[in-house]
């Protein structure tokens, strides 16, 4: 089925097929943020323009304040070089040579919304960016973070599929803002520092679907019956949260580009050659 769930914590390593570039000379990456005007995309290109291991960003979107944001970031003096893609004519450039696509186009939730509400318009969207992607640069590794993700990943992989060029090791769903939460909530309950905690988390990202693995929690940790209810919910509920508490004015901006930024640069070190590179998605 198109609408089937990914929910496999998926190795980061040997994923270079027979055909593809060889990375091991490499000294930095190209990655292209497809969605890089948007309200995760600005945070998320600052972040990675900060990263050691990107040589190229390529900002690619459709909003005609691209430029800007562009000519905004290129004046950071880090390594990395940005250029400015607008509009879908424009999305071949972005994407050629590309080694990492990361994904974060679309509309946000407002209140009352689920992550579901937004499949009609994001979908369409992010299937437009595949098909190009599997043209230009179909060895590229894609990171998706357009809601509804659970439905979005499939679709994606039957654009790749009709391409001929699907490669399962090559195209995630982004997750990693429900392991980051759980990472932070559970450090507060047990005065922890939140980046000493990692819980896997597994089902996608929709909801009652959002699986928390808290038995598996490095370090281990225990709570009573309904504390751990409480918290599961917390974590399942959490974009609902700031969805309400920014009353109509965005969702998980921040810690979503914040998460982003770090499944992308676990793909980077991956690419890299760093071995035991993990990430749930």
């Amino acid at each position: 089925s198109v609408l089937r769930l990914n929910m496999f914590s998926k190795v980061l390593k040997n994923i270079v097929n027979q055909g593809a570039r060889q990375y091991s000379s490499k000294k930095g990456l190209k990655v292209t943020v497809c969605g890089g005007s948007g309200g995760i995309g600005q945070p998320l290109s600052l972040l990675l323009k900060q990263s050691p291991l990107i040589t190229d960003l390529a900002i690619y979107d459709i909003a005609p304040v691209t430029p800007g944001v562009v000519a905004d970031l290129s004046h950071m003096d880090t390594n990395s070089n940005v250029t400015s893609h607008v509009g879908l004519d424009n999305l071949k450039d972005a994407v050629a040579n590309t080694d990492v696509v990361i994904i974060p186009a679309g509309i946000p939730r407002k209140p009352g919304m689920t992550r579901d509400d937004l499949f009609n318009t994001n979908i369409s969207i992010v299937c437009d960016i595949i098909k190009v992607i599997g043209q230009v640069s179909p060895h590229a590794l894609v990171g998706i973070i357009s809601n509804p993700v659970n439905s979005a990943v499939p679709a994606a992989a039957e654009i790749l599929k009709k391409l001929n060029v699907y490669d399962p090791k090559r195209l995630f769903g982004v997750t990693t803002l429900d392991i980051v939460r759980s990472n932070r909530f559970i450090a507060e309950l047990k005065c922890l520092n939140a980046t000493d905690v990692n819980v896997p988390v597994i089902g996608g990202h929709s909801g009652p679907t959002i699986i928390p693995l808290i038995s598996q929690c490095t370090p281990q940790v225990k709570f009573d019956h309904d504390v751990l209810v409480k918290l599961t919910k917390r974590i399942q509920e959490a974009g609902t949260e700031v969805v309400q508490a920014k009353a109509g004015a965005g969702s998980a901006t921040l810690s979503m580009a914040y998460a982003g930024a770090k499944f992308t640069t676990s793909m980077c070190r991956a690419i890299l050659g760093e071995p035991n590179v993990v990430e749930c998605s």
